[in-house]
């Protein structure tokens, strides 16, 4: 490389979205040593969150960097300060950076704040089917990463990525997850399955609102099953202390684990230890499915959902059409799904493009070569 480079990995957002880069921020300081690596985070919570999993890692060449204004910060309602206001404020910092590398669209922003000179890299933050991620921002990227085929196929044929600015790297986040120790798995008093309940923030496709109280408690008053409710971080980011104190009734139940937001919910510790997952868009069917088990899909906005690409997911389990079959339902999932298998493994071979290099050092290399071919 001609000169020394200088790149930023821009956290502004919640903490389940370090997970989509920080393994690529690390592969590209201990493999292009002559590459300047900060990472930036909006807090100090976000940014101490981020130094812990670095040195887990054995750490690496990176700099951590505080956004100011601090005043902003109070403006967060107990989670991330505003994305846009932050980003005016910071866009003459970043503006010096030669690449801005972000999980998260709103950082398209500093296009139309008239920032120019750094290349603006798209990780993504999931590999999901729900049409949201598919969207006009992402014109604005220089590069937008891609997980596997599904993803970046539909991205091109609906225009907006293009060959030049799309790059299929597999999914970062299975390196950090598969580097990093595992965290203890929640311990039940009671033997019996283990379903995973992960709402979506989405306001009418998250099952949530309409359906959330009563799946809880159905689990509350069942014998069989175990749960662990982890909803999607966002959903209930910003709740009052008075919001929070609901969940204490079942928070204390035996067969439940309430966890509305911590470390667990971000790194697939529960992924992992569940028997089945029991959800709605959320993308993180996708990550339970890394090893293919049962799946429970709830549509509690009566979505046509059949033959759409947003709820292609919805192939892998059940449909629920009424909560009040939830016990019958589950029971069904856990019968039925060798018919689901198939479609399973298809799905996480389209969703993500494994090889031998690991899918950050791909995503490092694809930064730096569009780094190389603008110089």
């Amino acid at each position: 490389m001609a000169a020394a480079k200088r790149v930023c990995f821009l956290y502004i957002a919640q903490h389940h979205q370090v997970w989509h880069s920080l393994s690529v921020a690390v592969a590209m300081a201990r493999r292009w040593p002559a590459i300047k690596v900060e990472i930036a985070a909006t807090t100090p919570e976000l940014l101490d969150y981020v130094s812990g999993l670095l040195a887990e890692l054995g750490g690496a060449a990176i700099e951590l960097v505080l956004l100011p204004p601090a005043w902003l910060r109070r403006f967060g309602g107990g989670g991330a300060p505003p994305k846009a206001l932050m980003l005016i404020a910071n866009a003459r910092r970043l503006s010096r950076y030669d690449a801005v590398i972000t999980p998260e669209r709103t950082t398209a922003l500093l296009r139309r704040l008239g920032v120019r000179h750094p290349l603006l890299v798209y990780t993504q933050h999931g590999a999901g089917d729900r049409e949201g991620p598919f969207e006009p921002r992402l014109k604005l990227f220089d590069l937008v990463m891609a997980a596997g085929r599904k993803q970046r196929d539909r991205m091109l044929q609906e225009g907006w990525v293009t060959e030049d600015t799309c790059v299929m790297v597999g999914y970062p986040k299975f390196d950090l997850v598969d580097d990093l120790p595992q965290r203890a798995a929640p311990r039940f008093d009671q033997p019996g399955p283990v379903v995973l309940y992960n709402p979506h923030f989405h306001a009418t496709l998250g099952s949530w609102p309409k359906w959330g109280r009563q799946v809880m408690e159905f689990f509350a008053a069942n014998d069989r099953y175990n749960l662990i409710f982890a909803p999607h971080i966002r959903l209930f980011e910003t709740a009052s202390t008075e919001e929070r104190a609901a969940f204490k009734a079942f928070a204390e139940h035996p067969r439940i684990h309430v966890d509305l937001g911590g470390p667990a919910a971000a790194d697939m510790t529960y992924t992992k230890a569940a028997d089945l997952y029991l959800g709605d868009v959320s993308s993180q069917v996708y990550e339970f499915l890394r090893t293919p088990k049962p799946c429970l899909f709830l549509n509690s906005s009566q979505a046509t959902w059949c033959g759409d690409p947003s709820f292609h997911h919805w192939l892998y389990g059940p449909v629920l059409e009424n909560v009040e079959r939830l016990g019958e339902a589950l029971d069904q999932a856990f019968a039925t799904h060798e018919n689901y298998r198939e479609a399973q493994v298809w799905g996480i071979e389209e969703t993500f493009d494994i090889t031998n290099v690991p899918a950050s050092v791909r995503a490092a290399r694809a930064i730096v070569d569009k780094l190389e071919r603008k110089a």
